[in-house]
């Protein structure tokens, strides 16, 4: 084994990893990132090929599900061309009860899953951070939206946000680089859906566009500064401790090419791994004085773990419903067109109530962006995101007969949606088909953790009936929970030791140097997508911990 010493070693390299790089070497430290996967080349960034785009991606859709990619190739965006950015699942496996499936979408490899998300970053408000406060159900977060506003705005201010200020209460207004359009079909929708329904809002997305490089603007903002190395194909096994103090001293971890057992040491770890990869490591982190794994003397570590609930709906709508002139559209390097409509949340929040349910949902979609059809009508497609109360039931644990390559064991995830949750997703997909339906759109189909509904035409009425029924057979499987990819909680946030993992600046009760700053710090999983919120979080907790480290105080 050998031995390096650095100020801060950080685990993982996307949203939350590199965040905290940048922050930390921004800040005068020196910074080893660990990545589990390889470095990202230039070939890797492939932009997608030139003529029409078969929308469901069927085939390598099946050709993926072949060679060992039969969970990934789930995913609503999976195609050809994004196939190397997943993980492959014969290799990289997790166990979920026989009931409760689980999509566990991952990439590994240099900027994580920054590369196929659809950089869709909204900020979220306090019907978020307090919404047990506001609305009941779940807890609050040990801080407010004022506290994280000033990150939200270094985030964004850094990245270069695209998007408009919108004045919308739960999707608090950030500070844009520039605007983005509609499309004359999504503006024709947005009149129809806030004349009959003055309480909802439909905006353009808020996104950054992605930079063309294989590493993540924020990396290469911390690698200029000369003082951080990355380290990739190294799949971290534990966090290490001091036998006496029970403090982080570092890592040990596997070179993934030679299987060479290694040790990195530092005067602090920042866990970025992904919240189920950074709770399996720290349940794995087991000692004398952590018995029962890292950071979990109160119990809750792994506990409390939650997605969004997902449903997705595919339509029709008028095209001869349009509003104004086309406009240049946004492009995505691996995706090419991009960008659409956003619906904030509106359910249970600003005066409105529903007494079937807590919490509310967002719906995120395009119209008229991308398969334009030569008929009397423009393909729709909105995916709704619904809020899951933390549930101490819902967990991550070890499984305890398998492991992976690396010996260690296998996570086992149960993320089960509650009497709420089904309410809230009735609710969720009825109004997503009364606002497409609103001035004589038509619902197709849909699917949920509820199951598939078809409308009008149904499922895909111009393939042949074998593709229709192999896609009715595989289709509500790829809307069960995880589809959301909005996975948090499990090593949540807190101002009590004894009801949480980590304090309010994502630091471990039982080991000050330790800190967690991806999602699984969430106490409360939102509505929003989680990934601005990740980067503003994990950006605050790391400047917490330089000036810990340079006060003496670690």
């Amino acid at each position: 084994m050998t031995g390096t010493g650095y100020d801060v070693i950080v685990v993982g390299s996307g949203a939350a990893g590199g965040f905290a790089a940048k922050t930390l070497t921004d800040e005068g430290l020196s910074v080893l990132v660990i990545e589990a996967g390889r470095t990202l080349s230039d070939r890797d960034i492939k932009p997608p090929r030139g003529g029409k785009q078969d929308n469901i991606q069927l085939f390598p859709r099946i050709k993926a599900t072949l060679s060992g990619q039969h969970i990934q190739s789930r995913v609503a965006f999976f195609s050809e061309t994004l196939k190397h950015l997943f993980v492959n699942d014969r290799q990289h496996g997790y166990t979920t009860p026989k009931d409760a499936p689980f999509l566990w979408i991952r990439g590994r490899q240099t900027g994580g899953r920054l590369h196929t998300f659809g950089r869709v970053l909204f900020r979220w408000s306090d019907y978020d951070f307090r919404g047990a406060s506001k609305a009941g159900g779940g807890v609050d977060w040990p801080f407010s939206y004022a506290d994280l506003a000033p990150w939200y705005d270094r985030v964004e201010t850094f990245l270069g946000i695209h998007g408009t200020r919108d004045g919308i209460e739960t999707a608090p207004d950030g500070v844009m680089a520039q605007s983005t359009p509609l499309t004359p079909e999504e503006r024709s929708f947005r009149t129809a859906v806030e004349t009959r329904w003055p309480n909802r809002h439909v905006v353009p997305w808020r996104f950054n566009p992605h930079n063309g490089s294989p590493l993540s603007s924020s990396l290469q903002a911390a690698m200029a500064s000369g003082r951080l190395t990355i380290r990739s194909d190294a799949v971290v096994r534990e966090v290490l401790t001091d036998p006496a103090s029970g403090r982080v001293t570092g890592v040990g971890y596997i070179q993934r090419q030679t299987g060479e057992a290694r040790v990195a040491h530092a005067r602090a770890v920042v866990l970025c791994a992904s919240p189920i990869e950074s709770v399996r490591l720290l349940l794995n982190s087991r000692s004398r004085l952590h018995p029962d794994g890292l950071g979990n003397s109160s119990g809750m570590l792994g506990r409390y773990f939650m997605d969004q609930c997902p449903s997705l709906m595919f339509g029709r709508w008028p095209a001869s419903c349009r509003e104004g002139q086309d406009e240049p559209l946004p492009t995505h390097t691996l995706f090419g067109t991009t960008g659409g409509l956003y619906i904030p949340r509106y359910e249970n929040a600003c005066g409105a109530h529903d007494p079937a349910f807590m919490r509310g949902y967002t719906f995120q979609g395009s119209i008229g962006r991308h398969a334009r059809s030569d008929g009397a009508d423009v393909p729709v497609t909105i995916m709704g995101f619904g809020e899951m109360l933390p549930y101490r039931d819902n967990a991550i644990t070890l499984d305890p007969r398998r492991r992976d390559r690396w010996g260690v064991p296998l996570p086992h995830i149960r993320c089960v949606p509650h009497a709420n949750e089904r309410a809230m997703l009735r609710k969720q997909i009825r109004d997503c088909a009364d606002m497409i339906e609103a001035h004589g759109g038509h619902v197709d189909f849909w699917a949920s953790p509820l199951g598939l509904g078809e409308g009008d035409a149904g499922l895909y009425p111009d393939k042949p009936f074998p593709i229709r029924w192999f896609i009715r057979q595989m289709f509500p499987r790829s809307m069960t929970m995880g589809a959301a990819i909005h996975e948090s909680g499990g090593a949540r946030m807190g101002n009590d030791p004894a009801t949480s993992v980590l304090n309010p600046f994502c630091q471990a009760w039982d080991a000050p140097n330790l800190y967690v700053t991806d999602a699984s710090c969430f106490p409360s999983g939102g509505a929003l997508g989680t990934t601005l919120t990740v980067m503003a979080v994990s950006m605050r907790a790391c400047h917490h911990l330089a000036s810990e480290l340079g006060t003496g105080r670690l």
